[in-house]
């Protein structure tokens, strides 16, 4: 028994957590919410791993290229257009999914309780995300957990670092290179404890008060988000890793594991240490991982721009107001810039959600009704971002003409075993 137990892998004890943590939360409903400083430790300690990580990676990804800043230029000029293509289509194609399946209209949403109000948040602009990339401090930015400053941060850093020479240069760079190295060693030791923290965030989100009761009566939109996320895998995402010669097989056996972590926890950031290396085992360059990945968590998070699309036309619906063809395309444009600023955190959707639905004067009760679902709208959203990204990164290798095709095979065949 003690042998079978050890030959499972990761992924299989995830699989099984998941369905622990849901048994858990129909049978005994209390005991699950007690579970919650479980997974809340396990998503901190993940979070403590992203700027050594991306700090390290990134710094080495560029200045280890020498003077050949030209080749940084292009990389990212690609990922931007990439990114910025998938992501409008996402917010188009959810558009189209929440118009043709309306699950909001006759709706009756329930009014939140006297003094129930949203925590007060500014306005978010694409003005003021432009603001935001830039950090007053690194540690600031650094104990926030401020992704896209961080990425900005490190960039700068690891040009500045390729301007300088001799042993300065060599001693950073082996430094950042050692930074790196650890954080993946230590990433592999946190995650033997997936699957507790897994089956904790699922018992607790399952045993919630009213839990059940709210997805029943906003199952209509949480149905529609799901329809509108698998149609956008195969009728965006499959074609572009089909254009870009992708090996299906390959990836896809490289990103469940990841995949799995990011629906269970509903936080991209729990699943990115683990998505970075084994995109890395598939074949894609670490230079590539450590720059496209990171940008990809700010500006390429497909699923939540989706989501954002069928949730500001639901309220619109829900709150029986008719939205003309012009003003639903202004709200679309509207929300591919502030989109851009999210980040890749459990629930971050909803401040630009209740931003956008302020915008446009619809009425707040109706977004706030969403929270009850957003837990399970999220775990798909979030798994989907994860998924995105990880195929940017391969497209932008065979972009580069720098995928290594023979790992992917390794990895295929090693995964098979």
């Amino acid at each position: 028994m003690w042998t079978f137990l050890r030959r499972r892998t990761l992924t299989q004890w995830i699989v099984v957590a998941m369905f622990a943590g849901v048994a858990i939360g129909v049978m005994v409903p209390a005991f699950a919410v007690s579970l919650l400083p479980i997974s809340t430790a396990f998503i901190r300690i993940i979070k403590s791993i992203i700027v050594p990580l991306i700090f390290g990676t990134l710094v080495v990804g560029i200045a280890g290229h020498g003077d050949d800043m030209k080749r940084v230029g292009r990389l990212a000029l690609k990922s931007i257009i990439y990114f910025e293509i998938v992501t409008t289509l996402a917010l188009f194609l959810g558009l189209l999914t929440v118009n043709v399946m309306k699950p909001g209209v006759g709706a009756a949403l329930a009014v939140p309780a006297a003094g129930a109000t949203p925590p007060a948040s500014e306005p978010v602009t694409f003005a003021s995300v432009l603001e935001h990339i830039v950090p007053q401090s690194f540690f600031d930015a650094a104990a926030r957990n401020e992704m896209l400053q961080i990425v900005f941060w490190s960039v700068l850093f690891a040009i500045g670092l390729t301007q300088v020479r001799g042993r300065p240069k060599e001693t950073m760079l082996g430094f950042c290179e050692a930074v790196a190295e650890v954080m993946f060693k230590f990433t592999g030791i946190v995650m033997k404890f997936a699957p507790f923290a897994v089956a904790a965030a699922l018992a607790v989100t399952v045993g919630k008060p009213g839990g059940l009761r709210n997805l029943q009566s906003l199952a209509l939109v949480v149905v529609t988000l799901y329809i509108a996320l698998v149609v956008f895998g195969l009728f965006v995402l499959y074609p572009v890793a089909r254009i870009a010669r992708v090996p299906i097989g390959a990836f896809i056996a490289a990103v469940k594991e990841p995949a799995l972590i990011a629906f269970s926890t509903a936080s991209s950031e729990a699943a990115l240490p683990k998505a970075m290396e084994r995109m890395e085992a598939l074949g894609v360059p670490r230079r590539i991982v450590a720059f496209v990945m990171p940008t990809g968590y700010s500006f390429n998070l497909d699923g939540s721009t989706l989501y954002l699309s069928v949730a500001s036309i639901f309220v619109a619906q829900a709150s029986g107001i008719s939205l003309s063809l012009g003003q639903q395309l202004l709200m679309m444009l509207t929300l591919m810039l502030t989109s851009k600023g999210v980040a890749g955190v459990p629930r971050a959707s909803l401040v630009i959600l209740m931003g956008t639905v302020a915008s446009f004067n619809l009425p707040i009760e109706a977004a706030i009704a969403l929270i009850g679902v957003d837990v399970l709208m999220d775990m798909a959203r979030t798994t989907v971002n994860l998924i995105g990204n990880c195929l940017a990164t391969v497209v932008m290798a065979r972009w580069e003409g720098d995928f290594d095709d023979s790992r992917a095979v390794v990895t295929k065949t090693a995964e098979a075993a």
